[in-house]
């Protein structure tokens, strides 16, 4: 098993020092679900909910939730991301709606976690706009798809 590296050597959480890392150029992709009624998914695709463009405000919500993901996770380091690429691929026949997030850096640490929040923000975000009509959407399926960079290079889930 690895070390875990948010402990010392006395088992004090602490950031991990990255000052002599090299800088790579890394990607993270993630990805996450939402299931909701027929009816709800008709709304959000035809763009027909009170609250206006649902998934053009998640697509804003995702990036944010990248761009802030060292304010929300205490030992994220914050970086400087290069781009963040946010996608939606609607599956009419189990009326849900995933979210791909791919970020990139030019860096010394991973952009995962920034990944990871920015579906789950993105995700969160589309629930609080058609919760009015649907509060028993399911979020689900959070998860990493494939890391790339750094020290550790590429690494790729395997098939849910």
């Amino acid at each position: 098993m690895n070390e875990l590296t948010h402990f010392n050597s006395d088992g004090k959480a602490h950031m991990v020092d990255v000052g002599l890392k090299q800088e790579t150029l890394r990607l993270a992709h993630a990805v996450g679900v939402i299931k909701m009624n027929p009816s709800t998914f008709n709304i959000l695709l035809d763009g027909a909910s009170k609250k206006g463009d649902v998934l053009g405000v998640a697509r804003i919500a995702a990036i944010q939730g990248a761009k802030r993901c060292a304010d929300l996770i205490p030992l994220c380091h914050p970086i400087s991301l290069t781009s963040v690429a946010v996608d939606f691929l609607p599956d009419h026949e189990t009326s849900s709606l995933q979210i791909d997030v791919i970020c990139q850096t030019l860096g010394r640490t991973g952009v995962e976690m920034e990944a990871l929040s920015a579906v789950g923000i993105g995700l969160l975000t589309v629930y609080d706009m058609l919760k009015s009509i649907d509060k028993g959407m399911e979020i689900k399926g959070i998860r990493l798809l494939k890391k790339d960079g750094g020290k550790s290079g590429m690494w790729m889930a395997c098939a849910p």
